[in-house]
């Protein structure tokens, strides 16, 4: 059964080329814009203004908080992973999409709830196949733990942190892993898919273990049951949805949306979007150094 809710409003009014990697941290929504390189922060109640924390000379694909660090970041940014202070420096992890054959660049990344970072990369020509996901440890160390996608987004996990959710953009695939103490994947499975040129995009499981997922190309977000059953469809006033966050307390769910690509004017393109829901999600995990 579908639910019902009120029509999207602007929550955060821009004109972002690619707003993404949405999380809540500390009180307020931390997004970037990816291909400007900017991490931006807003707070509520809509209008809520956008202010920029500090711009990278890289794309900037995500970031999650670092662990008793106020204002240090973990990075999917530029071909790697890195380590961000408040100046906006930048410490290197690793450089993996510097070893691809294809040009690539990292793309969406969240913490699991045991504090490692995930974040996928993808083909800047959408070469198939050539985007990977990662999980960066507690001790630095980058580990390849998925190969063989192409547009890799949404990291995401249930509460115990036993299960990881990632998109693969390009072929409208959701796939669900079970993972091991370790965050090792012991098992894979086709969790949804996505038909008629729309995209899974940036996603969040809610406390009651549902997916929400930004749908890019179709204006709307999905929320699915455990079980994978499409139970809700919100849809929206412009088409490029590209990632989800629910507030912790309020039943509030802001998503990003993108005018990458879009010639003319289609409506609120670029800007933060927000829909009152029935459901809340924990604040964004951070990163365990």
């Amino acid at each position: 059964m579908h639910e019902n809710h009120p029509p999207a409003r602007v929550w955060a009014r821009g004109e972002h080329e690619l707003g993404e990697g949405a999380r809540w941290v500390d009180g307020r929504l931390i997004f970037v814009d990816i291909l400007t390189g900017r991490l931006l922060e807003a707070r509520g109640p809509a209008p809520a203004a956008v202010r920029e924390l500090l711009r990278l000379d890289v794309p900037l694909g995500a970031v999650a908080p670092v662990l008793g660090r106020p204002g240090h970041w973990i990075a999917a940014a530029g071909t790697g992973i890195a380590l961000i202070t408040p100046g906006g420096h930048m410490e290197w992890l690793d450089r993996p999409e510097d070893h691809t054959p294809a040009h690539t660049r990292m793309n969406d990344g969240a913490c699991d709830p045991q504090g490692r970072f995930w974040a996928g990369s993808m083909p800047y020509d959408g070469t198939p196949g050539a985007g990977s996901l990662y999980r960066t440890d507690p001790d630095g160390s980058v580990h390849q733990v998925l190969d063989g996608l192409t547009i890799v987004n949404g990291p995401a996990f249930t509460a115990d942190g036993r299960t990881l959710y990632v998109a693969d953009s390009a072929a409208g695939i959701v796939h669900r892993c079970a993972l091991d103490p370790d965050g090792n994947i012991t098992a894979r499975d086709r969790f949804a898919r996505i038909d008629a040129g729309g995209s899974p995009d940036g996603m969040t499981v809610d406390t009651e273990g549902h997916l929400w997922v930004a749908v890019w190309g179709h204006g709307t977000v999905h929320r699915y049951t455990p079980d994978g059953t499409l139970a809700t469809t919100l849809r929206l006033p412009t088409p490029q949805p590209t990632s989800v966050c629910l507030q912790p307390d309020n039943g509030l769910l802001l998503v990003t949306t993108a005018r990458y690509g879009l010639s003319g004017r289609q409506g609120p393109a670029g800007s933060v979007l927000e829909f009152q829901v029935s459901a809340t999600a924990p604040a964004a995990s951070s990163y365990h150094q």
